[in-house]
């Protein structure tokens, strides 16, 4: 067993990273209709009846009033190839949205192309989760391509899923 007890917080991190994720992109507008996204791989299913889901974003980040008040957001699934995309959305200070091809979804939450799955949500519940919030949502609507494997995270890399 390996542990740097001399950094709790970066050892809780590398043990965290054994659990395989795949990677979302949750979507949304701002009141003023500009839109907002952010690359979040804690996301989870939660139930089946009724379409529940789950995820989390950091307290401290500034769309966090945004996605607390939206109606509708999108989680949009990463396919295998997309890392640009996940860089591009946990990268702060830039137009994430520049010279994307976006279609609307519920409350004009943006769709990206060629994932793998998109859920389109209903923006229901609010938790405080430590220095996280987290949401559980309706789903309303959902789509998915069954011939594109996911993006996964696993050990602090990208990794290919085996078919």
């Amino acid at each position: 067993m390996t542990s740097r007890s001399d950094n709790p917080e970066r050892a809780l991190r590398d043990s965290l990273g054994m659990f395989a994720t795949g990677i979302t992109v949750v979507t949304a507008r701002a009141p003023n209709g500009t839109p907002v996204g952010l690359t979040v791989n804690s996301f989870n299913s939660v139930s089946l009846d009724p379409p529940l889901i789950v995820w989390s974003l950091a307290a401290h980040l500034g769309n966090v009033e945004v996605f607390s008040n939206c109606e509708y957001y999108a989680i949009n699934v990463l396919a295998d190839g997309q890392q640009d995309m996940s860089q591009r959305f946990a990268t702060r200070d830039i137009d994430k949205f520049a010279g994307l091809e976006l279609r609307d979804g519920l409350g004009g939450a943006p769709l990206l192309n060629d994932c793998c799955a998109w859920f389109e949500c209903r923006n229901t519940v609010r938790h405080d989760g430590g220095d996280h919030l987290m949401f559980v949502s309706e789903v309303v609507r959902h789509t998915h391509e069954p011939a594109r494997s996911p993006l996964v995270y696993f050990g602090g890399q990208y990794r290919t899923l085996a078919r």
